[in-house]
């Protein structure tokens, strides 16, 4: 087993990585079990795929679930699909001391972490994700958060987990699509300060897709560890440094809101993408080469994700766009700052970014 330690003091807590972790973990969760019974909510296709798994192991150990399946997909991240959780586990009669499992993706993680934070002024919840992109990204670190109608995850809280459980063998009933979806936050950790990383996705990247465990495996247990070094360092995106984390994603969250948050652009999509025109951006100010910009879009595309526009079936101009990023939660005084690069390795903050170079750029990207 790996273990990658998130060191936050007294919210400090550990990641747990292994090939089969979800069979066993009823060993990990057996401290956080009071009375012998563990509240386990999901969705309905991971509660298809994975729950039995989770409910054998914990009746190995004496546990019983309560089980509460939602229906999946983005539209459950919202005013409502709160409301009704929160009024589920209410009626279970959870307790401030119990503890709340999260089986699933990144919109049961932070769906149940911020109704772990507001119910009775904070529950612990432990993270079980099943889908790359959340067991790179956003099971880790405590933001969550549901979507609004003004964007997304506009409401929302820091609310660290008491454990977070890694099995990469959930990964084989995803569908492809979605695995390459969760891939793009692979990629950014190497976008962001660790070109070597980026080399080895680079070389590696197809095997991961194709279902190699040894390279899913590094592959996670690198990103958390990135992750979870910028977390200890900036727990509240107060210094700038966790900011870094957002690299793709002003662009990302911009088209995202232009498809309405549907099935037609995954997250992961979006933020490779948004990574892509981040150092195309980049390339146009003259802060990194075009050959870097040009070698990101190309490993991108080559693995079946969006680097343009037009990949990622955008027809909106720069004024649309840029119209989505002022509703964007960055947004400071009237600006908005932007993740960009001097080249793969090498991103940086800059809170000085004009929004009409931003639509005149994008405006040329549409017409590309």
């Amino acid at each position: 087993m790996i273990i990658v330690p998130v060191s936050l003091g007294a919210r400090s807590y550990e990641i747990r990585i292994e090939n089969g972790l979800l069979d066993r973990a009823g060993e990990q969760l057996v401290p956080y079990a009071r009375n012998a019974r563990l509240v386990v909510v999901t969705d309905e296709n991971v509660a298809a795929s994975q729950l039995s798994r989770l409910k054998a192991s914990l009746a190995e150990q004496g546990i019983s679930i309560d089980p509460i399946i939602l229906p999946p997909g983005e539209g459950t991240k919202s005013w409502s699909g709160l409301s009704a959780l929160m009024d589920r586990l209410l009626e279970l009669g959870v307790e401030r001391k119990d503890a709340i499992i999260a089986l699933g993706g990144g919109v049961i993680g932070d769906l149940v972490g911020f109704a772990a934070a507001i119910l009775k002024r904070g529950c612990r919840f432990i993270q079980i994700p099943t889908t790359l992109l959340s067991q790179v990204d956003s099971s880790v670190g405590g933001k969550t958060a549901i979507n609004a109608a003004a964007g997304k995850n506009l409401v929302g809280a820091f609310h660290q987990p008491a454990l977070v459980l890694i099995d990469p063998t959930t990964l084989d009933t995803l569908p492809p699509r979605e695995v390459r979806a969760g891939y793009a936050e692979v990629v950014k950790y190497g976008l962001i300060d660790r070109p070597d990383f980026f080399q080895w996705c680079e070389t590696n990247g197809a095997a991961l897709l194709a279902g190699d465990c040894t390279a899913r495996t590094h592959a996670i247990e690198i990103s958390v560890r990135a992750k979870a070094a910028i977390v200890a360092e900036d727990e509240e995106e107060k210094t700038g440094r966790r900011a870094l984390l957002n690299l793709g994603h002003t662009f990302g969250h911009a088209l995202e809101a232009e498809t309405g948050y549907s099935d037609r652009l995954l997250h992961g999509e979006a933020v490779a993408a948004g990574m892509a025109l981040a150092f195309r951006f980049s390339a146009a100010q003259g802060l990194c080469s075009d050959e870097d910009a040009e070698r990101v879009s190309a490993h991108l595309k080559k693995i079946g994700l969006p680097a343009s526009l037009k990949d990622a079936g955008i027809g909106a101009d720069g004024a649309a766009l840029v119209a989505h990023m002022l509703h964007d939660k960055k947004m400071e005084g009237g600006t908005l700052p932007f993740l960009l690069a001097r080249g793969i390795g090498q991103t940086f903050l800059d809170k000085t970014v004009n929004l009409e170079a931003v639509a005149a750029f994008l405006d040329r990207e549409e017409r590309a």
